[in-house]
């Protein structure tokens, strides 16, 4: 699975515990350091929302349609972990008396405070992980050697997650890469058909016969109510035959901003894999690279950065050390700042062998989601990781910042072909 998102290497050399994690959500703790708007009295509450087993998408289309509101009037800094338990704070437009109402199954909203301003999309300062990998396989030295490595290292490689791509079927990416290439026939055709081993047998069966059959009609009756999605598409579709543009904009813009977003990641994994496996290193900067500045907000992707030449190399060199800034690689888009000498060939590399370039990200057949090119940090430092072993199970807590992902540092760990109980 990590091949097919771009994940292609390791970081550390010690052997792999083994192991499962979320076998259920209460082994998977994720707390938003959030960043909290000025109370006034705006047209705005402010609450946190702490969500158990629930799709940041679902979710907020649940909350929208309790409140009666749009799912776009609803603010959150950052998408969360479906199979965990979730904290966050969120904005809505609506009364405190109106917000108390709302009743959600394993949902608890606390409300704060009202607030002239929302909450914007990565307004948060990162995430702290309360993690259980159970059934480890490896002795205890094993889990000493991988761990101490980690500790030594003190940093971890900052690829984007299999959740960014779809945990049971990741093809966000390739759904992504089809509307880029203004495909939307084969867009919507792998986001709702397009079977994948690992789905429950419902969901499987239900693609498969539409991916057979194209009989949309038929498909309704048989894919579950669970796939809300999908069965809006299917509707459209068996109204509106090859509308599949029209189709495809009855879901959520910022779920469609998601698939995009998903493609540029997929780009930005290959490009850090390549980099990985041709030995160039993660804590040090070479001749061409692009540093993005590191302050106390800890800014791991933007659209500047400082070029790497003979005459800065060796100063860059002694802030990266002391975490004053980091490496980069691209995010693929236009407008995008690019590298020189070898990161630069391999972005170009990774480009030729896509087949695309900086113009298609205008999105000139949908250019309200023209993606834009930035810098993101290849590594991010790993401060006061807290593990215990007890024989069986491995207890972890660490913080990351905003936009990193935990599975990045656990695949370090584990060394598992699937590290998901599910």
């Amino acid at each position: 699975m990590e091949k097919e998102i771009g994940i292609e290497v390791f970081v550390t050399k010690a052997r792999g515990v083994g192991g499962k994690i979320k076998k259920e959500p209460e082994d998977f703790i994720v707390e938003e350091v959030s960043i909290y708007p000025p109370p006034s009295n705006g047209r705005y509450v402010i609450a946190r929302v702490k969500a158990r087993n629930w799709e940041m998408n679902r979710l907020i289309e649940k909350l929208a349609y309790s409140l009666r509101i749009s799912p776009n009037s609803i603010g959150y800094a950052g998408i969360k972990d479906k199979r965990a338990i979730t904290t966050q704070i969120m904005s809505f437009p609506v009364s405190i008396e109106k917000l108390k109402n709302v009743k959600i199954p394993d949902v608890e909203i606390d409300i704060l405070y009202k607030s002239s301003k929302p909450i914007y999309s990565g307004k948060l300062i990162g995430n702290r992980f309360h993690i259980v990998i159970r059934d480890i396989e490896a002795g205890e030295e094993d889990v000493k050697k991988v761990m101490h490595e980690i500790e030594k290292l003190a940093l971890m490689p900052n690829f984007f997650g299999v959740q960014r791509f779809g945990i049971a079927r990741p093809i966000t990416h390739l759904v992504g890469k089809y509307i880029l290439k203004n495909d939307f026939e084969r867009a919507v055709m792998t986001y709702i058909a397009h079977p994948i081993k690992g789905e429950d047998e419902e969901s499987y069966e239900a693609r498969k016969f539409l991916e057979e059959t194209r009989d949309f009609e038929e498909a309704l009756k048989l894919y579950p109510k669970k796939l809300v999605f999908e069965r809006r598409i299917i509707e459209h579709l068996a109204l509106h035959p090859n509308e599949w543009k029209e189709a495809l904009l009855k879901l959520p813009k910022n779920l469609v901003r998601i698939f995009l977003h998903a493609y540029q990641s997929y780009l930005f994994n290959k490009i850090l894999s390549r980099r990985i496996k041709k030995g160039l290193p993660l804590s040090e900067a070479v001749e061409g690279d692009i540093v993005i500045l590191w302050e106390n907000e800890m800014v791991i992707q933007s659209n500047e950065g400082i070029k790497v030449n003979k005459g800065n190399k060796e100063k860059i060199n002694k802030q990266i050390k002391r975490e004053k800034c980091f490496p980069s690689a691209a995010i693929y888009g236009y407008d995008l700042l690019k590298a020189e000498g070898e990161m630069g060939e391999i972005e170009e590399e990774i480009a030729r062998e896509e087949g695309i370039n900086e113009e298609e990200f205008k999105m000139p057949h949908m250019p309200e989601f023209a993606c834009k090119g930035m810098r993101r940090v290849i590594a991010v430092p790993l401060k006061n990781i807290k593990w215990e072993f007890d024989d069986k199970n491995l207890y972890l807590s660490f913080f990351l910042p905003k936009g990193c992902y935990a599975t990045s540092l656990l695949r370090e760990i584990m060394k598992a072909e699937d590290i998901f109980s599910y």
